[in-house]
């Protein structure tokens, strides 16, 4: 099984270390891990020039690497926001789309409300009807889930897993705990 490892782990510091962790835990499951920035055969994109064009390489490799792949694992940990990275839930849609298994893990246990309204600050408030609202009078999800209810629901309805635990903040993007569970799961489905 091929599994793309989707997740703002290529922002960290060593992604490399990072991909090389996961495909090892997969490797020792019977599986490929297949990280978003392995190389993929070389399109005309590659030899474009500019932060644009290169971009559009990105995205176009990402694309191939999802397309080729059996599965996602999706690191759903809140990145630089209450929600989860926005190129990862991308993936994970797209992947959904393709009928094909996605799993997903977090290490923030608190609930997507909780995170919007601490994000907010004192800029949001409760109406009449219960509903909490932010600044501009646009309401907030509230349906105690871990993140917007497309991501929760994608993963639940596609016969996913969603792993949620606490880790220590420093291993907020590193722990692996809740990958391997995922990489578990989504074996055992085969």
């Amino acid at each position: 099984m091929r599994i793309y490892l989707a997740g703002p782990d290529v922002f960290l510091p060593d992604p490399g270390a990072a991909a090389a962790a996961k495909k090892a835990l997969c490797v020792a499951y019977g599986a490929e891990g297949i990280f978003p920035t392995d190389p993929w055969p070389p399109s005309d994109l590659d030899a474009a020039e500019g932060a644009q064009s290169r971009a559009m390489s990105i995205y176009a490799r990402n694309e191939a690497h999802l397309r080729d792949c059996d599965a996602l694992i999706a690191n759903l940990t809140p990145f630089r926001g209450p929600s989860a990275d926005a190129g990862t839930v991308y993936e994970l849609g797209f992947f959904r789309a393709l009928s094909r298994p996605v799993a997903g893990y977090s290490n923030v246990t608190q609930r997507f409300t909780s995170r919007t309204l601490a994000m907010l600050g004192g800029h949001a408030r409760r109406r009449a009807d219960g509903v909490w609202e932010d600044q501009d009078g646009m309401s907030l999800e509230d349906f105690d889930l871990h993140d917007n209810l497309m991501i929760d629901g994608g993963i639940a309805l596609g016969g996913g897993v969603m792993v949620v635990r606490d880790v220590p903040p420093a291993a907020r993007f590193t722990d692996l705990v809740g990958f391997e569970a995922c990489l578990a799961h989504l074996m055992r489905k085969g």
